[in-house]
Parts: structure tokens; C-alpha cells; sequence
């Protein structure tokens, strides 16, 4: 299984770019997994909020296959344990989920058409991160999921 993230806008700070860095290389011993960066929209002071939803939420769809499973981080998702997104994780594999895309948001959230298309909501948390938090986050998450499934010690309960 492939695991993409998707991503609006370039990461800007050093720390979270190191650290985004080091558990994408962590991750390549289990899966296949990228980060897609769609530029941020430029000159966004003349658009609404929807408008700007719309635009970003057409650029999340063009970089995206029909047959990838389209995963949204959102505040409004299902919240998981550690474990629970690892085992989450897992029957996707084991299903043959082939393309599985998650995909942080600009700052106002996701256009109708990306919603209608993802097939499920999860959040991170109850709490409110910022967008380029949000990418460390569940990298980490991810490689955390990851060493949960092969019953590696990184995770400790």
C-alpha cells in the first residue's frame, strides 16, 4: 500500500521541516509514502472563504486518481487511539487498499466536492493545531501506526 499526504502550501519552519524529515526517512522501512505539496493560493485577499475553498478544493482533486482512497484531516473526524489508527491502518493493507491519500486543508477547510469524495473524517485531536503542526503530527502518528503493526518497542502503553 502507498500512503500519500497532501498538503497546502510549503512547510516554513525549520523545526517542523526537520522533523517532518526525519520520520518520513522512518517511515520508508515500512511503506511507500509521500508528501504533496499544492502551492498555496496566491492573492487570496479579492476571494471569499468559499471561494478559496473551492479553488484550493479543485487543486486537492486534480492531484488525486479516482481509485485513491481520499482520507481528510479535519476537526470534525473521527478521533483514534494510537492503536486504533494502527489497526485502522492495517486493514487497509490487509483489504488491499492500494492509494491511500490523506489530505490537510487550507485554512478554511475543505470545498463540498472534496467532502463528497473522501471516504472518511479523522482528527487528530479535540484541540485546535496550526496547518504546518498538523503535518508533523500525523507523520509521526503514522510512523508511530507503523511500528505498532510490526510490534516494534516505539510505542509504549
Amino acid at each position: 500500500m502507498r500512503i500519500n499526504l497532501i498538503v497546502i502550501g510549503k512547510t516554513d519552519t525549520d523545526y517542523l521541516k526537520k522533523g517532518i524529515e526525519v520520520y518520513t526517512r522512518r517511515l520508508g522501512h515500512y511503506i511507500t509514502f509521500d508528501i504533496r505539496v499544492i502551492p498555496a493560493l496566491k492573492s487570496t485577499k479579492n476571494l471569499s472563504t468559499g471561494q478559496q475553498k473551492q479553488k484550493e478544493g479543485d487543486l486537492i482533486l486534480n492531484s488525486i486518481e479516482n481509485t485513491d482512497t481520499l482520507i481528510l484531516l479535519d476537526e470534525n473526524g473521527k478521533q483514534f487511539s494510537s492503536i486504533n489508527f494502527s489497526t485502522f491502518l492495517e486493514k487497509q493493507m490487509i483489504t488491499g487498499t492500494r492509494n491511500l491519500v490523506f489530505v490537510i486543508g487550507g485554512p478554511y477547510g475543505f470545498s463540498s466536492d472534496v467532502y463528497k469524495k473522501s471516504s472518511m473524517k479523522i482528527s487528530l485531536s479535540a484541540m485546535t493545531f496550526s496547518h504546518q503542526m498538523v503535518r508533523l503530527i500525523f507523520v509521526e502518528q503514522l510512523y508511530r501506526a507503523m511500528t505498532i503493526i510490526k510490534g516494534e518497542p516505539y510505542h509504549h502503553q
